[in-house]
């Protein structure tokens, strides 16, 4: 598992990375987990963890006052899931994280994530993912306020074939903002092109 880890960290980064760096960096690591379904984080914990999916498929969702659950984000192999917002000021979240499918994590606390920024090769991936990360939520926000329904769920697909393929509609739906039958219908319109 480590390993998947450490080639991830040399995409995103020119530092070498020393048998010390790798070390310290497995002992902040620790595998976890989950069954399909089985939450990561409820709404009103603290996220402690900050967890790297090796294996599987994640989502963080809220749910409104009416009962309608709000899907944040997805995440697959290669993808972070955390409440950054709670993991980081330590404050109750707002979300649940779950498990869509069997995963597997690689997770640490915020003493060890600190601990971890002091290793070069690991500071230089967090702050390229920032910027990463910085960017698709401008998109995002772009996109929800400017693009019809069918344009967002275009992007998505071309954006993102992967999770197309690994989350049901109904959660793809609520990611992009729309209702079920609003997503059915923009796929029928494109089987009718």
């Amino acid at each position: 598992m480590h390993e998947l880890f450490f080639a991830y960290l040399r995409k995103y980064t020119s530092a070498p990375l020393s048998d010390g760096d790798k070390v310290l960096i497995t002992k902040a690591l620790s595998p976890l987990k989950l069954r399909k379904r089985q939450h990561f984080l409820l709404a009103g914990e603290h996220c402690k963890y900050l967890a790297f999916i090796t294996k599987g498929a994640m989502r963080q969702y809220r749910v409104d006052d009416k009962g309608i659950e709000l899907t944040a984000s997805l995440g697959v192999e290669n993808w972070w899931a955390c409440d950054r917002e709670s993991f980081v000021l330590s404050t109750p979240s707002i979300y649940y994280i779950e498990a869509c499918e069997d995963s597997e994590l690689l997770v640490m606390n915020r003493e060890e994530n600190l601990e971890l920024m002091k290793v070069k090769p690991f500071a230089e991936m967090v702050n390229a993912l920032n910027y990463k990360n910085n960017a698709a939520n401008q998109q995002r926000i772009a996109s929800s306020i400017s693009l019809t329904a069918e344009q967002r769920y275009n992007d998505f697909v071309h954006s993102y074939p992967e999770l197309v393929r690994r989350f049901p509609q109904h959660i793809i739906a609520s990611y992009l903002g729309i209702t079920k039958d609003t997503l059915s219908r923009i796929k029928r319109n494109w089987l009718q092109r």
